[in-house]
């Protein structure tokens, strides 16, 4: 277990920064994009022949590629389980119209233009069973999810920082791939949505490294906790029709190593990142319980990589319900 009254001391510091923190880390309404900005004009005179070209498109598309495309929609539209998740953690006080609880209404209101924008693309595209991809959303919200991380701000903002990281990879993967077949609109709508990501990121990664400087050895403890355990995906409890909680996740997760959009490889990648940018192996004034865990986060990609290494993706495609045929 964390000390609770450390935790609650520190998020009420840290919490004098907030609006610091939006200005730095958020757009206003005001100046940033919307999903109507990159979506046919349905009063414009070319709005069928935009419809077409999008379709088009999206018929060629890899099916892996596409696949992983849908799945990073669902992710995205499961926001409410995300936003109702951090408003429960430590410090964190939901009836409060300031503090942590305005940067998280703030942060849920430009990450729900992600699933909006994606959402529409694929119910124009034409090539989508909407109605399979909203009963996985409904699921996936009704089933929620355990990230391990429990209402500890500590270990929930490793886990954001990794995660933002893993989906501004995910969408600007997705926006490259598409990129090369002709698909720029695609492109630019995974390629604003995947910049978004990178700036919550950064804000994340940014609360970790302000922890690291108040209380360095419980926050070195919780980062290799979390490591320990593994960082899930929010979307690990995906499923289709007729199955259960969790059952379509690897199928999923196959078909974005196939497509190298998200892999075992990036993983690691995002890891040995956070190491450098949290300046782990610098970090000194450690407990002795703490140091041993920095010695085994240092040590934690040499050893992921070996197991990645001997890693094969199946070659076997899934056939998903999402997927008109």
């Amino acid at each position: 277990m964390y000390n609770k009254l450390v935790r609650l001391e520190v998020m009420k510091n840290l919490g004098k920064e907030v609006n610091d923190f939006i200005n730095s880390y958020l757009t206003p309404v005001e100046k940033i994009w919307q999903p109507t900005d990159f979506l046919p004009d349905p009063s414009a005179e070319t709005f069928k022949y935009d419809v077409e070209e999008l379709q088009t498109y999206a018929q060629e598309m890899d099916y892996d590629l596409f696949v992983t495309l849908i799945g990073d929609c669902i992710t995205e539209e499961a926001l409410p389980s995300y936003e109702s998740w951090i408003m429960g953690i430590d410090g964190v006080e939901p009836e409060n119209s300031s503090g942590w609880s305005q940067w998280v209404r703030s942060w849920t209101a430009e990450e729900n233009r992600h699933g909006d924008l994606l959402n529409k693309y694929l119910y124009l595209c034409g090539r989508v069973n909407m109605r399979e991809v909203e009963i996985t959303t409904q699921y996936l919200i009704q089933d929620g999810f355990d990230i391990g991380t429990s209402m500890d701000p500590y270990r929930n903002f490793v886990y954001t920082s990794f995660q933002e990281t893993a989906t501004n990879i995910s969408h600007r993967r997705v926006g490259s791939l598409a990129k090369q077949t002709g698909n720029t609109k695609l492109s630019r709508m995974c390629g604003v949505i995947a910049a978004d990501e990178a700036r919550h990121a950064k804000a994340y990664k940014h609360f970790v490294t302000r922890i690291f400087e108040l209380d360095p050895s419980e926050m070195m403890l919780a980062f290799e906790d979390m490591m320990r355990k593994k960082i899930v995906m929010p979307a690990h409890l995906m499923r289709e029709s007729g199955q259960k909680a969790g059952e379509l996740w690897d199928h999923f997760s196959d078909a974005a190593q196939r497509a190298m959009v998200y892999t075992g490889q990036d993983y690691i990648n995002i890891l040995s990142d956070l190491l450098n940018d949290w300046k782990i192996e610098h970090i000194s004034g450690l407990n002795e319980k703490a140091e041993k865990a920095q010695e085994y986060l240092m040590k934690l990609p040499g050893r992921l990589q070996k197991i990645t290494d001997r890693i094969a993706t199946p070659d076997l495609q899934y056939q998903f319900k999402w997927v008109k045929s």
